[in-house]
């Protein structure tokens, strides 16, 4: 399943990969459009990476337009960093032509009850991710103590 999951990911990032972004240059995307303004740190955290691994990435898509830096009032020292227009436009761009293939593919290579099982386990594998409702559980796994 491991191996299936990833060869779809790889896939489904060669589809993508006419916007020009780089894996990580999404990724840092679409935390800052989900997780709102970040400091580097917690950006880093967020992407598992030290601040310093992030430095190029950051620059990249502040002189591209698609990030903005700003000094913290308080503490001048600390920057934020915040998706900007241009940003959430190449993000939407990106997710739209994965969609736009996948959509595609669903269609032409799975039959209608494929789909519906390619559905459930979606919904499994996203629980298993912990991103379901809070408490959730496979069925038959012990509650969380």
């Amino acid at each position: 399943m491991r191996w299936a999951v990833s060869r779809l990911a790889q896939r489904l990032r060669a589809e993508t990969g006419r916007t020009g972004l780089t894996r990580l240059e999404t990724s840092v995307l679409a935390n800052l459009r989900h997780g709102g303004p970040l400091t580097p740190t917690a950006l880093a955290d967020v992407e598992g990476l030290q601040p310093q691994s992030l430095t190029r990435t950051i620059n990249a898509l502040d002189e591209a337009g698609l990030v903005e830096r700003s000094r913290d009032d308080r503490d001048r020292r600390q920057q934020t960093i915040r998706l900007t227009a241009q940003g959430r436009a190449a993000l939407d761009d990106h997710v739209r032509d994965g969609n736009a293939w996948l959509a595609e593919a669903l269609r032409t290579e799975l039959t209608p009850a494929e789909r519906d099982v390619l559905r459930i386990a979606a919904d499994l594998m996203t629980r298993l991710a912990g991103e379901g409702k809070p408490g959730s559980s496979l069925p038959g796994a012990a509650a969380p103590q």
